[in-house]
């Protein structure tokens, strides 16, 4: 589940009625029958009287989809400010820059291209990161012949870059097969295995050391499964290159919930794959590793409380627990023997909250947040600190993905600051590449919309039960906080998903009419563990 963004439609409507514009009749609305359906939890009954707008192919539900389209239409049309809006974020969304996401590094580098106007992001392999030069489109879904309807969900290249595995969908339905593609030739395998990726659990690749073939996540096939199950229990399957689907083999998964969601990783050499098996949406997670013999250890269930977990380039699995450390410690055990037990506390719990990690030759790279912003601390591999990278302050910071080495890329932006990628090495790389320096890449595309006169601010509102609640203020510079500029406020909380800083050049229109945007950080989220 992601937290959804309505700036761009509610600064839109908001500056509307800021004009003044409004109509002299009261919307009439359609009507919204109430069709009472009672369930018991726990002994106690819950009634809901809309549960029938549910039903999306409902006709009934469609056509009061329709009427209440029909009510916002003739209002939204009649605003007098709305041709100069539409022009203006017209002129913002033409304009967006490239942006490169969705990075892998193996043999070669690969990335998620997003290229407005073009309405699909495209993926891309360069010799290197931050070699745009090099750029070769591996698959356009823009191209005529895909009619626009066809969509990369995720991809997993091999580990000697030779193939791309790409989970291809249609019509926005993200329920996808898998295909691949030769990266010498450009041209696609035969090979399309289906149903790697639904929705209800997401879907992983991950290809075995020779690049024979890859193990993916498998939705129930045919019958196996009751029509209500269709979309859950997933499982690992393993998928030979140059076979039928229906010859590939079960690996693991047959004991996992009905509601798993499983992402598949392994080590750079293909000896070790390791599954992070979701329990939903709640947080919990259990982790399994398969050796080079084939053997799988279970490292953690779901009550160990371990949340993350990622595979070294020493032989040794790095994991991050909150068992009695709310905020959050990080492990380390062997490979070989991937057990709890034989785990040891390097990063121990403090201020700060630990989202992830990226453990590299001699380094550890931590990210952790604060109430919503974020910043990356360094260690070495026993824990030992090693100071914190620069960034910007109010900002996102995250690692893009391991290079080679302890050299990393760094993804920042701040809510006046466009998404840009930078390297990261601690040794010098040459003319420009200091020691410690973050050196932005050719990645990194500039914004072509100005935020040099707005200012972020962060303040602590206070609950009614006392709770000291993060808030961010966005602003153009010299705003007076009088109470008498409009104020869009946003907040989520829930699922442990954190609010963080977020770019986003249509904001400059609700800037522009003298507005205020802000943010809270609700309970709920993870922002303060």
């Amino acid at each position: 589940m992601r937290a959804f963004r309505p700036l761009h439609l509610l600064a839109t409507l908001a500056l509307a009625a800021l004009a003044g514009a409004c109509l002299a009749q009261p919307l009439e609305y359609p009507d919204t029958p109430k069709k009472p359906v009672t369930d018991t939890y726990h002994g106690i009954q819950v009634t809901e009287d809309y549960r029938w707008l549910e039903d999306g192919k409902d006709p009934a539900v469609r056509a009061w989809s329709l009427a209440q389209l029909e009510v916002a239409r003739a209002y939204l049309d009649a605003l007098p400010s709305r041709p100069k809006l539409k022009g203006r974020l017209t002129e913002l969304l033409s304009g967006a820059p490239v942006r490169y996401y969705e990075l892998a590094q193996t043999r070669a580098f690969f990335a998620m291209k997003r290229q407005p106007p073009r309405n699909q992001p495209m993926l891309v392999m360069m010799k290197s990161a931050g070699d745009p030069a090099s750029e070769r489109v591996l698959l356009d879904p823009n191209e005529s012949n895909f009619k626009g309807s066809l969509a990369i969900d995720w991809y997993a290249p091999s580990l000697d870059a030779r193939y791309v595995a790409l989970a291809l969908s249609e019509n926005g339905s993200e329920d996808a097969a898998a295909h691949v593609i030769d990266t010498a030739t450009g041209k696609r395998l035969p090979d399309i295995v289906p149903r790697v990726q639904y929705p209800t659990g997401g879907g992983s690749i991950a290809w075995d050391a020779k690049s024979t073939g890859f193990y993916y996540t498998r939705y129930p096939q045919g019958s196996e499964r009751a029509k209500e199950d269709v979309n859950f229990y997933q499982q690992v399957w393993f998928h030979k290159l140059g076979t039928p689907a229906s010859a590939d083999t079960y690996v693991i998964g047959k004991e996992f919930p009905r509601i798993a969601e499983i992402a598949l990783t392994t080590t750079r050499d293909g000896r070790y794959l390791m599954a992070d098996v979701s329990n939903g949406d709640g947080g919990e997670h259990a982790f399994y590793v398969r050796g080079p013999q084939g053997k799988w250890t279970k490292v953690a269930d779901f009550a160990d409380k371990v949340r993350r977990a990622w595979l070294g380039f020493d032989g040794r699995l790095y994991a991050l627990s909150t068992n009695g450390a709310p905020n959050g410690k990080l492990l380390s055990m062997p490979l070989s023997e991937p057990r709890l037990a034989k785990a040891r506390t390097i990063v121990a719990e403090s201020a700060g909250i630990i989202q992830s990690a990226a453990p590299a030759a001699t380094r550890l790279y931590v990210v952790y947040m604060a109430g919503g912003p974020s910043e990356i601390r360094m260690f070495d591999l026993a824990g030992k600190s090693l100071g914190t990278l620069p960034s910007e302050p109010i900002s996102r910071n995250s690692i893009g993905e391991r290079l080679q080495g302890d050299e990393i890329l760094v993804g920042s932006m701040s809510y006046v600051s466009a998404p840009a990628w930078y390297r990261f090495s601690p040794s010098p790389l040459g003319e420009g590449r200091g020691e410690g320096r973050l050196v932005r890449t050719a990645l990194s595309t500039p914004s072509k919309v100005p935020f040099s006169d707005a200012e972020v601010v962060r303040e602590m509102a206070t609950s009614r039960d006392g709770t000291k609640v993060p808030l961010t203020l966005v602003m153009r510079k010299g705003t007076r906080r009088d109470g008498a500029n409009p104020v869009l406020l946003y907040g989520y909380g829930g699922y442990g998903i954190s609010m963080a800083p977020y770019f986003n050049e249509r904001s400059r229109v609700w800037l522009d009419a003298g507005g205020v945007y802000a943010v809270a950080n609700l309970r709920g989220g993870g922002e303060l563990g």
